[in-house]
This record gives structure tokens, C-alpha cells and sequence, in this order.
């Protein structure tokens, strides 16, 4: 399955509602979930951005409405990018 690289910086409402409930990055990873799409790994991150989260997806479609939905919220923002294994890119490469 696809996978791709999330970017992920929280706004200042995301930053209260992290400080306030810690758990609901969970939360969100579980709506995620059920939205198509899978979490498998994230990492909290120092810097520009505040996460940088793994997905596997079926498609470009369904991470692109994920990361709207996502963005709806006014909680973060987000930078996406579709993933290729270096196996799967040398292959494509012959």
C-alpha cells in the first residue's frame, strides 16, 4: 500500500488543545484511521514542524480529503508527501 510523510505544525488553538488533553493526538490518530487511512509510526519533532507522522493509504484521494479534514479544524497544518521505498524506486529505475 502507499505510504507517505506528513508534516505537521499545530497552530496556536492546536497548541491549547494539546496542553489541555494530551491524549487527543491519539484521538486524532484513531480518526485517521477510520478515515481510510493507517498510522504507523509518528514522531514528535523539534523545529519548524511540531510532528512528523508515517500513513499508508490507498490513494492520493483519500490522504488529500484526510488532510482536509485535518486542516478544517483550525488545529494544524499540514505538508504531504507520497513515499516510495528505495527497492520499489531502483526497481522503477531499470
Amino acid at each position: 500500500m502507499p505510504e507517505y510523510i506528513v508534516l505537521s505544525r499545530l497552530t496556536a488553538e492546536g497548541r491549547k488543545t494539546l496542553r489541555s488533553n494530551p491524549e487527543r493526538l491519539l484521538e486524532v490518530n484513531e480518526e485517521i484511521n477510520g478515515m481510510g487511512a493507517k498510522v504507523m509510526r509518528q514522531y514528535a519533532l523539534l523545529g519548524k514542524y511540531d510532528f512528523l507522522t508515517i500513513l499508508e493509504a490507498p490513494d492520493n484521494e483519500t490522504v488529500g480529503r484526510i488532510m482536509v479534514e485535518l486542516g478544517a479544524r483550525g488545529s494544524l497544518e499540514t505538508v504531504t508527501f507520497p513515499a516510495m521505498d528505495i527497492e520499489g524506486f531502483l526497481s522503477g529505475l531499470k
